[in-house]
């Protein structure tokens, strides 16, 4: 069976190799990804990830990988800052507080049948100063990152607790991941 990864986060490409898969190919589906009105954190990460995998053509012989991933405070969606005022405002709004980061993971193998797992992980943050906010927004290290920063750089010295998968806050959960692709036919040494 050949994977197919249904992304194109380099994050999530490294994650793969880490336990020893390159995909045969990637794919880039192009699904609206708007949170549904009053749509839950949980479900919203399901609900892409199984969209990503859906809108991805696969032949008889491949399995697709699809993944999606977001931080939420309390019902709260943070996606990606769309510049760096929002950036600010969302490190201002994780600062001295606790947050779950939602993956969304969907495979679906020969059989055609989606199969989708959610993975939750809390994060607490040091209370933050402004100058570390700022400094943490110049590096521009947050753009493009569901919630504003990036566990895998800087902004891991930010985080006081961590509860759960580490690899599922850097945007693909490893365990929950190859257990999906195993049962869908990917060997794994």
């Amino acid at each position: 069976m050949d994977l197919v990864l249904a992304s194109t986060s380099p994050r999530r490409l490294e994650l793969l190799a880490r336990i020893g898969l390159v995909p045969s190919r990637v794919a880039a589906p192009e699904i609206d990804e708007s949170p549904l009105k009053g749509e839950l954190p949980r479900d919203y990460v399901g609900r892409l990830a199984r969209s990503k995998a859906e809108a991805t053509t696969r032949a008889p012989h491949e399995v697709v990988l699809a993944g999606d991933t977001t931080v939420a405070v309390g019902r709260r969606i943070l996606e990606k800052p769309a510049d760096e005022a929002d950036l600010r405002r969302m490190l201002t709004l994780l600062s001295g507080r606790r947050h779950h980061v939602y993956s969304g993971i969907c495979v679906i193998g020969s059989d055609g049948k989606p199969r989708v797992r959610v993975v939750d992980t809390v994060v607490a943050f040091k209370l933050l100063t402004a100058a570390e906010i700022d400094a943490y927004v110049a590096s521009g290290e947050g753009m493009g990152k569901a919630g504003g920063y990036a566990i895998q750089g800087r902004a891991e010295a930010f985080v006081r607790f961590l509860s759960g998968s580490h690899s599922n806050v850097v945007g693909l959960p490893l365990y929950e991941t190859r257990t999906l692709l195993t049962s869908a036919g990917i060997a794994l040494g």
